[in-house]
């Protein structure tokens, strides 16, 4: 359209119609419209460079076989059945020969435990992680090992694969005691399957038996592996936090040392990680493995600083939480963890001429790496005994370095007694920013995006640490990215925001959903990550003021059948009846004549014994079965249950419309540790009522749920245990503007998480635009999943003509589009 044209077609009331080459929306079968009405005179929120960041823990095989670049797997012979019960110290390695694992006087350091002694004419060889060692054609490998040899001895070191030789074989002469010996390696070709073996002539001890790839990450040594840091990189993100995560709030809060018994299960402390790779300590991860520690902490400072993001580190406040739940009451340890943190921002910030400066500088780093920000403590949930450690914590830091911000928590969910007790506790006190931590369904956050709309401006900010959808479709993505339009919208409020977990080797999982996964050879970014990233690198400035219109719905009652689970326990129940809101009777059940009319359709042993429905297996998860029928609604449900054996309490279900889609009374859970409402929605759940309390076993509780339009009450042992309505509407049209003072754009953001395509018409306000626009757009059938070989959710840019004050553009079905709009 000329400039000409342009002009004349704008009067008060046009509306133009926007053009562009999208992608075909995904099985749209009809158009609803909406409107989006901007405001550019109008001043919303700020919106700081670092709101969006990423959260590393070393779960999923995050560090070792994943970031950390090392590929010879258990290099230090340290894995332990105190890692995992499956371990032995030549755990990944086989031995042609003669070798033991020693633990005695004649090992590398005392921090090193344990070394590997190796007979005459023998050989071991290290599988790698995944599917074996990965080297790709013409690329350089690094070998190194600490070995001693009194008598002296030549090791040989080959890389090969089940095809023969990967690259030239070296010999390395060694004598003496504990030296560094060093080697390279060229690859004759790639390969995912190799294998490292080491020989020796004569009788020899090794230990951390390390190939790296010369290429890592910036070429850094003990650096990092550069696809995946790369993905790090193109968020562009505005912080890293690390470690953890349960990493940092589980364990023995002991140091490694002779005086604690040399303990593995330790809660992560920064001192164990920096040094000499040879030096540092090992323990057991929270996620059933080992971690070397070989990323450590220098690592991670020196990663946030390369890709200009701001390290946010989070410590132990000596408060277990991630079920174990334990407060420590030795207040000589608590004061020695308050110095180790004041210590860790002199390790980030002093001078090199300080201790701990010093420190930071032999490790290759003089300048100081500008911390800013630290977390005491994650997810505790004892919010009394937390906070009462965070305080001593808190105002040792502030005395000394009063400009560092430091961060506390309210605990493992985005409501409840702990949440609630927290924040009044953090607002009372006026800390500068609470993180937040949550995982629910897509439909909660499709519900949710007004979460911070009515939250406190003059209290403490919020850092949402951690949070997802419970899954890695796009229409995850989609829910996710509906309710970042809120995050943003409230940037005065939300200060910083990440997803997690961050990382997954798809041979080691421990937790799902994950923003990028990976193997030994390749790395994709999940629907997830590419909704993260264009959130980051679309951000703007600040906020402008915008409303849409809403998608009608009708919201019926709540309906569905009944059912009865367990979770890791053995329950009998009986007694099952159904009432109508009017008295009649729908359904009964006292097991009399069997369990015929129940659908079996989870885990466990269900059989009817002594009159009862019992569960039997103590160790099965979500156990359900169900009766009766999904159109029922208005109704009463009785259950008697008791307690068998086992972890946990009772699970009641109603408004079960299938395996998926549900709401359960979850009593006795969390360890017995408290009791919950939970809604699953597409197999995803989230807590919708949750207060503390545990079940007896072997005691008959009466359980009663009466059900009303959305509205339900719960009732135990005749008590009124709780209640709640279920009447938010899962919004699918969200959408949030912003201004890039750089650029001199609009931003407009739109989510459409819905199978019909979205007509809208947008009025910018009067502001004068560019004709052109540019449009980034996520577009994929809801069930689609990004993996290794097919990558459904990749954007696509276009360009937009037809742009004016007044116009009209149609959202694809399922998708996310940016608008980059530029003023005149």
């Amino acid at each position: 359209m000329s400039r000409t044209r342009l002009g004349l077609g704008l009067s008060a009331t046009a509306l133009l119609t926007a053009t562009a080459v999208l992608p075909a929306p995904a099985h749209a079968a009809t158009v609803a419209d909406y409107t989006i009405t901007v405001d550019p005179t109008a001043r919303g929120a700020a919106i700081d460079d670092t709101m969006y960041g990423v959260f590393f823990e070393d779960i999923n095989r995050a560090a070792d076989g994943g970031l950390y670049a090392e590929l010879v797997q258990n290099r230090s012979f340290e894995y332990s059945t105190a890692d995992n019960r499956s371990y032995t110290p030549l755990t990944a390695w086989t031995v042609d020969g003669t070798a033991r694992v020693m633990d005695d006087d004649g090992r590398l350091n005392d921090r090193n435990r344990s070394y590997l002694s190796l007979g005459a004419g023998s050989s071991v060889t290290n599988a790698g992680y995944n599917t074996g060692i990965r080297v790709e054609a013409g690329k350089t490998y690094d070998f190194s090992v600490w070995a001693r040899a009194a008598g002296g001895t030549t090791l040989t070191v080959g890389l090969r694969d089940a095809a023969g030789p990967l690259a030239a074989t070296r010999e390395v002469a060694v004598r003496g005691g504990w030296t560094k010996y060093t080697a390279t390696f060229t690859a004759r070709r790639t390969s995912s399957y190799g294998r490292l073996t080491v020989a020796s002539s004569a009788d020899a001890a090794l230990d951390m038996v390390s190939l790296f790839p010369r290429d890592t990450y910036r070429h850094e040594p003990n650096g990092l592996r550069k696809d995946l840091a790369e993905k790090i990189e193109a968020l562009h993100p505005g912080f890293v936090r690390f470690p953890g995560g349960c990493l940092v709030n589980t364990g023995s809060m002991q140091d490694y040392s002779a005086a604690s018994g040399w303990q593995r299960a330790r809660a992560y402390q920064w001192k164990d990680t920096i040094g000499p790779v040879e030096q540092r300590a090992t323990n057991a991860n929270f996620w059933g493995y080992n971690q070397s520690y070989g990323l450590g902490y220098y690592e991670y400072f020196r990663l946030a600083e390369d890709i200009g993001a701001m390290p946010l580190p989070v410590v132990p406040a000596l408060v277990t939480g991630c079920g174990q739940n334990k407060a420590v009451t030795d207040d000589a340890l608590l004061e020695r963890h308050i110095q180790d943190t004041l210590d860790l921002i002199e390790f980030a910030n002093g001078p090199a001429t300080s201790t701990w400066g010093k420190v930071r500088a032999a490790m290759g780093h003089p300048k100081p790496f500008h911390l800013t920000h630290i977390e005491v403590g994650n997810e505790e949930n004892l919010p009394d005994e937390f906070f009462a450690r965070f305080q001593r914590f808190r105002a040792a830091i502030q005395a000394k370095y009063p400009d560092v911000k430091v961060i506390s928590n309210s605990g493992p969910d985005d409501s409840g007694a702990t949440f609630d007790t927290a924040w009044k506790l953090n607002r009372e006190a006026g800390v500068d920013l609470v993180d937040e931590h949550y995982y629910n369904s897509p439909q909660w956050f499709l519900q949710n995006n007004d979460r911070y709309d009515s939250y406190d401006r003059s209290g403490p900010k919020v850092f949402l640490g951690e949070y997802a959808s419970q899954g890695n479709a796009w229409s995850n993505a989609l829910s996710e990215a509906a309710y970042m339009t809120g995050l943003e919208r409230n940037a005065d409020v939300v200060k910083l925001a990440s997803y997690a977990p961050l990382f997954a080797n798809e041979d080691y999982v421990q937790w799902r959903p994950d923003l990028v996964w990976f193997n030994n050879h390749a790395s994709w970014g999940s629907a997830n990550y590419e909704v993260q990233k264009l959130f980051m690198n679309n951000t703007g400035d600040r906020v402008v003021p915008s409303r849409a219109s809403g998608t009608p719905s009708v919201s019926g009652p709540i309906t569905g059948a009944i059912g009865l689970s367990t979770w890791a326990t053995s329950a009998a129940y009986d007694d099952v009846s159904v009432t109508a809101a009017d008295g009649t009777a729908l359904f009964g059940d006292d097991f009399s004549a069997g369990a015929s009319r129940w659908t079996h359709t989870g885990g466990g042993s269900w059989s009817v014994q002594d009159g009862q429905y019992v569960q039997t297996d103590a160790t099965a998860e979500n156990t359900m079965v169900q009766a009766g029928d999904p159109a029922w609604h208005d109704y009463d449900l009785h259950v008697k249950a008791t307690k068998k054996s086992g972890k946990e309490g009772f699970l009641v279900a109603f408004g079960v419309k299938d395996t998926g889609n549900y709401y359960w009374w979850n009593l006795g859970g969390w360890n017995n540790t408290q009791s919950a409402v939970e809604q699953a929605a597409d197999g995803g759940k989230s807590t919708l009522l949750a207060k503390a309390g545990s079940i007896e076993t072997g005691r008959a509780y009466d359980i009663d749920i009466k059900v009303r339009g959305r509205q339900v009450t719960l009732f135990l042992d005749g008590q009124q245990w709780g209640g709640f309505t279920d009447d938010k509407p899962a919004e699918p049209f969200r959408q949030v503007v912003t201004r890039d003072q750089a650029t001199g754009e609009l931003i407009v953001k739109v989510v459409n998480a819905q199978d019909t395509a979205a007509r809208t018409a947008i009025d910018l306000g009067g502001a004068k635009v560019a004709s052109r626009a540019t449009a980034t757009t996520l577009a994929a059938a809801a069930d689609a999943v990004n993996s290794e070989t097919n990558t459904p959710v990749t954007p696509v840019t276009s360009t937009v003509t037809g742009v004016a004050p007044r116009f009209t553009y149609t959202f694809p079905a399922n998708s996310v589009t940016f608008l980059r709009i530029r003023q005149r």
